[in-house]
C-alpha cells in the first residue's frame, strides 16, 4: 500500500508538471505570457507538487531524479522502475488531457525540441547540463537530512532559472516525462533521444558526486532503500 501511494503521488505531481507547462507554452505562443512567464509557470509548478508529495514519494517527479537516487543507493531497482512508470503515466495522462483542452497542434507545438543552428550534441550538454543542476538542487535540499528545510522550493527556482537559459535552446525539459508525455500524444518523436540521455547523463553525475562523495559516511540515509 505505501508503494501505491508512493507511485500515485509521483504520478500526480508529474501530471501537473506536463499539465501547466503546455499551458504556459500555448500562451505563449499565443502572445499571453513571454519566456519569463513560461519559466515562472514550469517553476512554481515544480516547487509547488515536490512540496506536496515530499512527505509521500519524496517528490522525485522526474525519471532522472529517480535514477540519480537509485546510482547514489537510496533506492531499489524495483522501486525506481515503479517511480519512472508511475512518472511516464502522470505525463502521458496530462498529455491527452492537454490534447483534448487544446488540440493535438498545441500538445505537438509544446513538445520540447532543437532550437534553431542547435546540434544534437549541444543540445544533450545542454539538457545534461540543466539536469545536473536541478538534481544536485533536489539532493541538497529536498533529500539530505542535513539541507534547508524549504520543501521544493530550492528546485523550483533552479528549474525557472533553468527555462530562461535553456527554453529558446532545447525547450529546457530537464525532465524525460515531461517530453514523453507530449511526444506520446502527438507523435512528436523530433531528437526525442536528447531528452532521455542529456538528463540521465546530468542526474547520473549528481547520483554519483552528491549521493556517494559529499554526504558524509555517518550520514542516515537520504530515504530508506527499498526494493
Amino acid at each position: 500500500m505505501k508503494n501505491l501511494k508512493a507511485c500515485l503521488a509521483e504520478m500526480f505531481g508529474t501530471f501537473a508538471l506536463v499539465f501547466i507547462s503546455v499551458g504556459a507554452i500555448h500562451n505563449a505562443n499565443h502572445q499571453q505570457m513571454d519566456l519569463l512567464g513560461i519559466a515562472l509557470a514550469y517553476g512554481l509548478a515544480t516547487a509547488a507538487m515536490v512540496s506536496a508529495t515530499l512527505a509521500v514519494s519524496g517528490g522525485h517527479l522526474n525519471p532522472a531524479v529517480s535514477f540519480a537516487a537509485f546510482l547514489a543507493g537510496r533506492m531499489g531497482f524495483a522501486q525506481t522502475a515503479r517511480y519512472i512508470l508511475a512518472q511516464l503515466a502522470g505525463a502521458a495522462l496530462a498529455g491527452y488531457l492537454c490534447v483534448t483542452v487544446f488540440s493535438t497542434g498545441v500538445v505537438s507545438a509544446a513538445t520540447p525540441n532543437l532550437g534553431k543552428d542547435v546540434s544534437i550534441g549541444a543540445a544533450t550538454l545542454v539538457e545534461a547540463t540543466l539536469t545536473f543542476l536541478l538534481t544536485f538542487v533536489m539532493f541538497g535540499t529536498v533529500m539530505d537530512v542535513r539541507g534547508p528545510k524549504i520543501g521544493g522550493l530550492g528546485v523550483g527556482l533552479v528549474v525557472a532559472g533553468g527555462v530562461l537559459f535553456g527554453q529558446p535552446l532545447t525547450g529546457a525539459a530537464m525532465n524525460p516525462a515531461r517530453v514523453f508525455g507530449t511526444a506520446i500524444v502527438s507523435s512528436h518523436f523530433a531528437n526525442h533521444a536528447v531528452y532521455w540521455i542529456g538528463p540521465m547523463l546530468g542526474a547520473a553525475l549528481v547520483g554519483v558526486i552528491y549521493g556517494r562523495f559529499l554526504i558524509l559516511p555517518d550520514e542516515p540515509p537520504i530515504m530508506p532503500k527499498k526494493n
